[in-house]
């Protein structure tokens, strides 16, 4: 594992308010949230980003949809609708380069487009 910010919660090194945890995703509260649910879903393994992926990542990528799926249900927003978000390059938001969806739920949300 790299030395990232997200690295760290993985390990353990910095503290965070984890919701879910497996041998390959890990997710966990954000801590600016920018709604009622915020969960960041990262995989254990350090890809950069979404341009990163390997052909060998294609079961972990589906495996961070299943948690998400999984965690929305939990949280009572699965009904109700709610957003996954993959930022990719700084242009784009990522400020964090260690790949993660973000679950956003629990309020309306505007259309994007």
């Amino acid at each position: 594992m790299s030395d990232c910010i997200f690295c760290k919660i993985i390990k353990g090194e910095i503290p965070s308010t984890n919701v879910y945890q497996d041998e390959h995703v890990t997710a966990f509260r954000d801590i600016n949230p920018a709604a009622p649910t915020h969960i960041l879903i990262v995989p254990n393994k350090h890809i950069e980003s979404v341009n990163f992926v390997i052909p060998d990542d294609e079961a972990l990528i589906g495996k961070l949809f299943a948690v998400a799926k999984q965690l929305a249900e939990k949280e009572g927003v699965s009904e109700s609708g709610y957003r996954l978000v993959v930022n990719t390059g700084a242009e784009a938001g990522q400020t964090v380069f260690h790949l993660h969806m973000h679950l956003l739920g629990g309020r309306p949300m505007r259309a994007l487009g």
